[in-house]
């Protein structure tokens, strides 16, 4: 085996802890891309494990954890752009979308040539099953659900119209599984810690 020339690919990764999320508002709790994208591999997950044993899924979770891990990747190179700004129009929706195909081969050229088709299933959000989408977007709509859940416990009433606008798209969606999850595990995070082992 030959060994290739050094990839920084990991390391360019391991500054997704410093990208700030929801930049635009006040946070009581800071929140980081590293961090979000963990919670919404675990949540993607469970979301297909639920669909496959509750709702005939057959969906292969360990690949959705793992395009969990890698969704918000090219924040490393594009930062994390507000929804509001992302989405304010056809035009920036359109150019933001050509960003993002641009961060995501700038990434994947990172990587010694060999590993390159490996990891682009992953960094490439197209090449994804629809399921797959399906359930990293609800995930990721989750995660910031229970985010903004946090910040109105933390007393910071400027999540609260989020709040409202996530709940109602995920209402809207219609997920199964993503009702599921409402049903038997959100209520357990707005207990206090002693509360959760009892």
């Amino acid at each position: 085996m030959t060994m290739s020339p050094i990839s920084h690919f990991f390391a360019y990764l391991s500054r997704l802890r410093w990208i700030r999320r929801w930049s635009l508002m006040r946070n009581a709790i800071e929140e980081n891309v590293a961090t979000h994208s963990w919670e919404v591999a675990t949540l993607a997950h469970a979301l297909a494990l639920i669909r496959n044993r509750h709702f005939n899924g057959t969906v292969d979770a360990d690949r959705v954890a793992t395009a969990a891990l890698y969704h918000d990747a090219i924040e490393v190179i594009t930062g994390d752009l507000p929804t509001p700004v992302k989405y304010h129009s056809p035009v920036m929706r359109a150019a933001f979308g050509d960003i993002e195909h641009k961060a995501e081969n700038e990434l994947l050229a990172l990587l010694p040539d060999a590993l390159r088709a490996d990891f682009a299933p992953y960094v490439r959000e197209s090449e994804l099953p629809s399921e797959v989408k399906e359930l990293i977007k609800a995930a990721d709509r989750l995660s910031a659900w229970l985010k903004c859940q946090a910040e109105m416990r933390a007393g910071n009433k400027e999540f609260e119209p989020a709040a409202a606008q996530i709940f109602q798209r995920l209402q809207h969606e219609g997920l199964p599984e993503v009702r599921y999850f409402l049903e038997v595990f959100a209520p357990s995070y707005q207990r206090p810690l002693d509360h959760l082992l009892e």
